[in-house]
């Protein structure tokens, strides 16, 4: 009987150490690799707008250059310019490929964090 009484610190501390590593595994691993996503998603968008609206004004500006002087012309201008936009937002759309946040996770097996992957 106080062989078992001697074994409930070492089980709950056992318990412990289990419990911590499941809730770092389960939620602060994907939250930071939520965040790094979400991140890194956010700033290329940026910098892909940025871009697109430059290339846009700068071919807007070709057009001008190209075309006559003219009112029609100038509206040409913008169709051409705005179609051009639209054309690369479909090529945009069809060439990059659906893919989650969870197609390249690896996952560690809880067993290899708690007892340093020794198997019995």
């Amino acid at each position: 009987m106080a062989n078992h009484i001697q074994d409930i610190p070492r089980l709950v501390n056992e318990f412990v150490q289990l419990a911590r590593a499941y809730l770092l595994q389960e939620t602060v691993e994907p939250a930071k690799r939520l965040g790094h996503f979400a991140g890194f998603s956010v700033g290329a968008t940026l910098l892909w707008s940025v871009a697109l609206i430059l290339l846009a004004v700068a071919g807007l500006r070709a057009f001008y250059n190209v075309l006559p002087d003219n009112a029609y012309w100038e509206a040409v201008a913008y169709v051409g310019t705005a179609v051009v936009l639209a054309g690369f937002i479909g090529l945009v759309i069809k060439v990059v490929p659906e893919r989650g946040v969870h197609d390249a996770q690896t996952t560690v097996p809880l067993d290899d964090i708690v007892d340093g992957g020794e198997t019995p």
